[in-house]
């Protein structure tokens, strides 16, 4: 198991990571393929009353109960209607040091494909519509800019708020 991995401005030996990369609007998003674990069409979303807009709700996997987060809503973006491309991304990550299976709402799952290390720096921190420390930093991919969203801190954050509104 491992925890989102991509970093700004790293450059290892292996010179590469493995990222999965999916669309929301007309966004590219990257995340490290080593923390998915499966890709699923759009299943039964249980809603969760008073439940931020970011929480989709909760979805089966395989038995165990995980939480469904629209990412479109921390980054300010429509939601439409899921068609026949959406599809859940089910990952694994640490939230606080613990193991987390956690749900990623996208509209359309495009590639696996290695982003070069020396092609990721860290997000403008002007001109950037999104809270920079949502994100891990932005890569140049085929000739397109690929955002790389910090998974971790956007859950830890908004499952912080769920935290803060249950008391």
């Amino acid at each position: 198991m491992s925890d989102i991995a991509i970093e700004a401005g790293t450059a290892t030996g292996a010179g590469t990571r493995r990222a999965l990369t999916f669309a929301l609007q007309r966004e590219v998003f990257a995340i490290d393929a080593e923390t998915v674990r499966e890709i699923l069409d759009m299943p039964p979303i249980t809603r969760v009353p008073n439940a931020p807009a970011f929480a989709n709700g909760l979805i089966n996997v395989r038995g165990r109960v995980v939480p469904l987060a629209d990412l479109r809503v921390t980054f300010g973006m429509e939601r439409p209607a899921p068609d026949e491309d959406t599809r859940i991304i089910v990952i694994e990550t640490l939230l606080d040091g613990e193991e987390n299976i956690l749900g990623i709402l996208a509209d359309k799952v495009l590639d696996v494909c290695d982003l070069e290390d020396v092609t990721v720096e860290e997000a403008p921190q002007v001109g950037m519509r999104w809270r920079p420390e949502f994100l891990l930093g932005i890569a140049r991919h085929a000739g397109d800019f690929v955002i790389l969203p910090n998974i971790a801190r956007i859950f830890a954050e908004h499952l912080g708020s769920l935290a803060t509104e249950a008391n």
